[in-house]
C-alpha cells in the first residue's frame, strides 16, 4: 500500500464527522458501546465535535447514565446555544438527577429558540409548580394555553398554577374553561371554586352542583358544597354531602374536619369525636383533628382527654408545620451572566 493512501486512510479514521457517522450506523444497528467507541476518538480528535457529543449524550441518558450525559449534553449546549433539542435533552437529564432548577433554566433557553413548543411549555408550567416557582408557572401555561386550548388539561394546568400564583386573572380564567366545556366536571368545580373564593356563594353553587352531576366519582365538589352549607348552619345536608366527599377519599382531611363541625353543630359530639379519632388514624402526623377533639372534650366535660388533644395537637404542628401552612412563592433564580 503507497505512503499516499496510508496518510488518506488514517486522515478518514482521525476524521471526526466520518467517525461520527459511523458511529451513528452502529447505534442504528444496536451495537451502543462500539458506537459510543468512536464518538469518544471523535472527541479525543476535535473536543468541541457537536454531533458527538449530543450523540453520546443522548445515547447515555438512553442508558440511564446521567451523570455523564449532563456532562456530554453541557459540552454540546456550550458549543451550539441555540440547538433546541440539546437544550430540551439536558433539562430532562437534570430533572432526573433533582436539579430541578438547573433543567428549568436548560428549557428556559430551549424555548427561547421554540417560543411556540407548546409540549415543553406544559412540562415547565408544571415543574415550576412543583419548585414554588407559581409567577412562572402561570406565565408558561398560559403560553401553552394561547398555542391550544380544545381540550380542558391545558385549561386545568393552567388554573392551577394561576391560582397558586394568586393571579387576579385566574377567576376569568376558570369562567372561560367552564363555558367551553359545559359538561366537564372538573372546569365547572374550579369556576364555582373560584366564585365562591370571591364570595359568589350563591352563583358558586350552582356549578359546584353542575361538578357533581357530572361525575359522583370526583369528591372536591362535595366536600364545597357541603363546607358552603356548614357556612348556612345547614347542618344535616352538610353531613351529606361531607360524607359523601369522604366516601370517595376517605383521608381527605378538610372534609372529615368540616363533618366534624356539622356533626357537632347538630349537638352529636360523640359522632364527632369518633369522625375526628377515625381521620387522626388515617393521618396521624396532622394536628387539626386533635386540635378540634380538645373542643368537643371540653364540651363534654372530659377535661383531662381535652388536654391530652390539645398537647398532641401542638407536638404535631411543631414537628409537622407543612401540613398546616401553604407553601410560599419565590422568584425563579437568576440566570448568572456569561
Amino acid at each position: 500500500m503507497s505512503t499516499l493512501i496510508l496518510i488518506m486512510a488514517f486522515a478518514l479514521q482521525a476524521n471526526p464527522d466520518a467517525l461520527s457517522a459511523s458511529a451513528t450506523q452502529l447505534a442504528q444497528q444496536g451495537k451502543a458501546e462500539e458506537a459510543a467507541a468512536l464518538w469518544q476518538r471523535a472527541l479525543a480528535a476535535q473536543p468541541g465535535h457537536f454531533p458527538s457529543l449530543f450523540n453520546l449524550g443522548f445515547l447515555r441518558q438512553s442508558q440511564g447514565q446521567n451523570e455523564e450525559a449532563s456532562t456530554l449534553l453541557a459540552r454540546a449546549a456550550k458549543v451550539n446555544p441555540r440547538d433546541f433539542n440539546t437544550r430540551y435533552l439536558h433539562g430532562v437529564v437534570l430533572l432526573r438527577i433533582n436539579q430541578r432548577d438547573a433543567a428549568l433554566t436548560e428549557w428556559r433557553a430551549a424555548t427561547a429558540v421554540q417560543p411556540a413548543n407548546y409540549k415543553l411549555l406544559q412540562i415547565m408550567a408544571v415543574e415550576y409548580g412543583k419548585g414554588y416557582y407559581y409567577r412562572e408557572a402561570c406565565d408558561a401555561a398560559q403560553r401553552a394555553l394561547k398555542l391550544r386550548n380544545d381540550t380542558p388539561e391545558p385549561w386545568l394546568i393552567a388554573i392551577q398554577a394561576c391560582h397558586d400564583a394568586r393571579d387576579p386573572g385566574v377567576l376569568e380564567l376558570t369562567r372561560g374553561a367552564a363555558q367551553k366545556f359545559p359538561s366537564n366536571a372538573r372546569t365547572n368545580f374550579e369556576y364555582g371554586y373560584q366564585l365562591r373564593r370571591a364570595g359568589r356563594y350563591g352563583e358558586s353553587v350552582d356549578f359546584l352542583k353542575k361538578a357533581m352531576e357530572a361525575d359522583a366519582s370526583y369528591e372536591e365538589p362535595y366536600f364545597f358544597y357541603g363546607d358552603s352549607l356548614l357556612l348556612e348552619d345547614r347542618y344535616d345536608e352538610a353531613a351529606q354531602h361531607l360524607r359523601a366527599a369522604l366516601k370517595i377519599r376517605p383521608d381527605y382531611m378538610p372534609a372529615c374536619i368540616a363533618l366534624a363541625k356539622a356533626l357537632m353543630g347538630q349537638d352529636k359530639l360523640d359522632d364527632a369525636a369518633a369522625e375526628l379519632q377515625r381521620c387522626s388514624q388515617t393521618n396521624e402526623k396532622h394536628a387539626q383533628p386533635h386540635l378540634l377533639l380538645s373542643q368537643i372534650y371540653f364540651r363534654m366535660g372530659k377535661e383531662a382527654e381535652a388536654g391530652r388533644e390539645k398537647e398532641l395537637s401542638l407536638k404535631l404542628r411543631r414537628a409537622h408545620p407543612e401540613l398546616m401552612e401553604s407553601p410560599q412563592a419565590r422568584p425563579f433564580p437568576a440566570t448568572p451572566a456569561k
